[in-house]
């Protein structure tokens, strides 16, 4: 499978609209901060020691900084398709006191590169975590990339929006025209057989229902412009 719907986005727009989007991501991104929380309680139960750790996606870092404070002598890099936005991230993870804390300086790297094309070499990563990154592209070739990434027995990890994302205001849409408005989402069964298909063994996913309520659409158009989630269909007008 490579979903038709996510193939046919724009990657130009996508990365310019979370660039533009660096300096205001962090004050809305509320939704996005309890995902990653809840996204990072699963290493709770997961026994696990990397030396090397990926943050797929990185933003502003926000991410980065949670698995720097838990694998406190792991190596970091952290990896988004906006510069500015791997800029915010960088002087997130970069400490004020270096000589307070040492340990942690020097430990987190960024870099500018496709989530769908990995400049990294095969069986570097012990662990990959990403959240909130697979609706933007293609999870076919992210799975395949991230698979051929890790190292054997490593452990990909990430969060997603299923179909029900945004259904509200894909269906008042629909009452104005039949163009594409609203970005689209993977069902979960299908996310799975591209897990399969790229070769992950035992692939574990589950599904969460997390409602937001706003008092009328503007604040939610304000809040996706303020985030980057702009519509960067391909078909858009």
């Amino acid at each position: 499978m490579s979903n038709s719907k996510l193939a046919q986005l724009d990657r130009r727009v996508v990365r310019a609209t979370f660039a533009r989007a660096a300096a205001s991501y962090d004050a809305a991104a509320v939704l996005q901060r309890e995902i990653a929380d809840r996204l990072m309680e699963r290493l709770e139960y997961i026994r696990i020691t990397p030396a090397r750790i990926l943050d797929l996606g990185c933003g502003t870092g926000y991410v980065t900084h949670l698995l720097a404070k838990r694998y406190r002598h792991a190596q970091l890099l952290g990896l988004d398709l906006a510069l500015a936005m791997a800029h915010a991230a960088r002087r997130r993870n970069t400490p004020r006191w270096p000589f307070a804390l040492g340990q942690q300086l020097g430990r987190c790297r960024f870099v500018i590169a496709d989530a769908e094309l990995l400049p990294l070499a095969d069986h570097s990563m012990d662990l990959i975590v990403s959240s909130l990154t697979l609706q933007w592209c293609d999870p076919d070739r992210v799975f395949r990339e991230c698979r051929r990434v890790l190292k054997p027995g490593g452990l990909f990890l990430f969060t997603t929006f299923g179909p029900d994302t945004l259904k509200e205001l894909r269906t008042a849409w629909r009452a104005v025209d039949n163009r594409v408005h609203v970005h689209d989402f993977i069902d979960m069964h299908d996310l799975g057989d591209a897990l399969v298909r790229a070769r992950f063994a035992d692939p574990v996913m589950d599904v969460e229902h997390l409602t937001l309520t706003y008092p009328e659409v503007n604040n939610l158009l304000r809040e996706l412009k303020a985030i980057g989630a702009h519509n960067a269909a391909a078909a858009r007008a």
